[in-house]
């Protein structure tokens, strides 16, 4: 990168507690393991179901812990109504907090791994966060261990405006006096985050699994990380 860097924003979810899969792939991949055959656009639609009403609808105060067994629970509830056979049966009734469990304990490793790099790249830059969220992001970073490194933290529910849309960007960017073309805005999605970062004018590290950045490689992201700690290579 070619131009100085003052300024990294970041992702949340599928970006800080995992290595760029989202929160919609974890929870299908860990009903899968508990033995849920149930094909994406199957499970997807429920998946959203049970996330919309988590909008607004959690405390502020919520952590991460709390707000991931809101969600399972809520998923169970769209698995039982929408769903008949294996997906959702009185025998499995512990089977969300099953899920919850082994999602959080998934991202406590993925977190113990990633606060070293933010220190260390906190200590270099501004850092921000900007997230599609539930109105209860800073709650979820204070108990995830990740809050100190970050200045600024901007939960779409909270200002009124999701990414893509450069209007969540812009919060981030003048709250932290950010210039975008010194802004680098390191994300999991496509859709949301590069495209996102490409409307105000910011540069993009893509995180993504190595199978997914292949099958993606149409889209030609100029620069792209499977963990994070590759970004120090990267923004050297």
């Amino acid at each position: 990168m070619n131009e100085p860097i003052k300024t990294l924003l970041f992702d949340f979810g599928g970006t800080l507690d995992a290595d760029g899969v989202a929160w919609k792939e974890r929870f299908h991949a860990l009903y899968r393991a508990e033995g849920l055959d149930m094909a994406d656009d199957v499970f997807a639609p429920a998946f959203y179901a049970a996330d919309d009403p988590l909008v607004g609808g959690l405390p502020s105060t919520t952590d991460l812990s709390g707000t991931v067994h809101a969600l399972t629970a809520n998923l169970e509830g769209e698995l039982a109504r929408c769903c008949v056979g294996p997906y959702a049966t009185k025998a499995e009734s512990d089977r969300g907090r099953r899920v919850a469990s082994g999602f959080l304990s998934e991202a406590a490793v993925t977190f113990e791994r990633n606060r070293p790099v933010l220190k260390a790249l906190s200590e270099r830059y501004q850092l921000g966060m900007v997230s599609n969220f539930y109105g209860n992001l800073e709650a979820v970073c204070e108990s995830a261990g990740l809050h100190s490194f970050f200045k600024v933290m901007v939960d779409s529910y909270c200002v009124g405006a999701e990414k893509p849309d450069p209007a969540i960007f812009r919060v981030a960017l003048e709250r932290l006096g950010a210039r975008p073309e010194k802004t680098v805005f390191i994300g999991d999605s496509l859709r949301r985050d590069r495209e996102g970062a490409r409307r105000i004018g910011m540069r993009f590290i893509w995180i993504a699994p190595k199978d997914v950045q292949t099958e993606q490689r149409e889209s030609r992201v100029q620069y792209a990380v499977t963990d994070l700690r590759d970004l120090v290579k990267i923004l050297q």
